[in-house]
């Protein structure tokens, strides 16, 4: 009788371990504890204008390639310390990618990018890269999509973002009124702000949701509200919203709802007309309203990897290239560097003594060759 009315669309199912096996296995470490702490501070303090400083969330489109990640942020780190008087750099490291149609959906659902789907692994691979990047010393973001994971990762994120696509899911809303780091939240991918607002609304009260506790077990969260929610402009289908209009549009809606006028630009998708070749363009626009006066705008997002482009994910995965995106096409490491010293500079540090103390080169050209220095 079961057979006929129960799961007839479940092919199998598989019981995982719980948060708390997981960390047993891959515990905390005091290092790792006070970079997350340190940076969702630091973001904190930015959104509230104690800190003048701007942060930037830069890093692959998708993470595949847990090694290539950490080479990736070790070179991130070496630059993070370059522009730390005027640049908070936090990297992007998402692990779930949410689809419009089908695709490959990330690392945790399938770390072997072969269809295994191996969650298990997916969500040990992932920890154990979140660990090492912070005992490198540097904070991470990703995007809350699963509301199950946090329960296994959520320890070791000092960023995390609601996406497009689920901007207008009350699952998203409430799950981001109880997560501990400030929560962006990206307009839809028709470029509708008005539902991103009304999830920083909704993220800042109080919520009873379903959810896995650390043991495993279904339960019942009671949350307190996120009150570091704030609004990412990522742009539409149709038009870009990174500029100084859209922007101002922006802070009079956010005025009107009594949110804090504080806004993160992405660099990408929209705003580039999904072009990675056109983040510079939309990052040089972005700090020339920095240069005029904008008090709004506190951070930025950016699409970097080691090497420039994507690629498809073949079905030999020996034929893979090495620091590439199997996602959205990437600028690379290269032009990454250039991009932040000349945002570093353009945001007016002290920029002939920062260059030859990090002694940054790009293609065999130190980098503060590359860039106009005052005298």
């Amino acid at each position: 009788m079961y057979e006929e009315i129960l799961d007839i669309n479940i092919e199998s199912s598989q019981t995982l371990m719980s948060p708390m096996q997981l960390k047993e296995q891959l515990p905390l470490t005091k290092t790792a504890a006070q970079t997350v702490l340190q940076g969702r501070q630091e973001i904190q303090n930015i959104l509230d204008g104690k800190d003048s400083r701007k942060f930037i969330i830069v890093g692959p489109c998708s993470i595949h390639d847990s090694l290539a990640a950490e080479d990736y942020a070790i070179r991130l780190k070496a630059l993070a310390e370059c522009v730390r008087e005027r640049l908070l750099i936090v990297m992007r490291v998402y692990f779930e990618k949410p689809r419009t149609t089908v695709g490959w959906k990330g690392l945790i659902n399938d770390p072997n990018l072969d269809g295994s789907f191996d969650v298990q692994k997916g969500l040990f691979t992932a920890r154990s890269l979140l660990l090492k990047i912070a005992e490198i010393g540097l904070p991470v973001a990703t995007e809350a999509l699963d509301p199950i994971t946090p329960q296994y990762l959520a320890e070791l994120i000092s960023w995390a973002a609601i996406g497009a696509r689920t901007i207008e899911s009350q699952t998203h809303r409430e799950m981001a009124s109880g997560l501990s780091m400030p929560v962006g939240f990206k307009n839809s991918t028709d470029g509708n702000v008005k539902v991103a607002l009304n999830a920083i609304q909704s993220s800042r009260v109080p919520h009873n949701f379903l959810g896995l506790d650390r043991r495993g077990e279904i339960s019942t969260f009671k949350t307190r509200g996120n009150a570091y929610g704030h609004l990412i402009l990522r742009g539409g289908d149709r038009q870009p919203n990174h500029d100084a209009a859209s922007v101002t549009r922006v802070e009079k809606q956010l005025e009107s709802l009594n949110l804090p006028q504080k806004i993160v630009i992405d660099c990408s998708h929209g705003n580039s007309h999904k072009n990675h070749q056109l983040q510079a363009a939309v990052l040089d626009n972005i700090l020339k309203q920095i240069a005029d006066g904008n008090r709004s705008i506190a951070g930025m997002m950016l699409e970097s990897n080691l090497s420039e482009g994507n690629q498809s994910i073949p079905q030999n995965l020996e034929e893979l290239k090495y620091g590439v995106s199997v996602t959205d096409k990437c600028i690379g490491w290269q032009e990454t560097e250039v991009m932040i010293m000349s945002a570093y500079e353009k945001l007016g540090a002290d920029r002939q003594v920062t260059f030859y103390t990090c002694g940054l080169v790009v293609s065999g050209i130190p980098v503060r060759n590359l860039l106009t220095t005052k005298g």
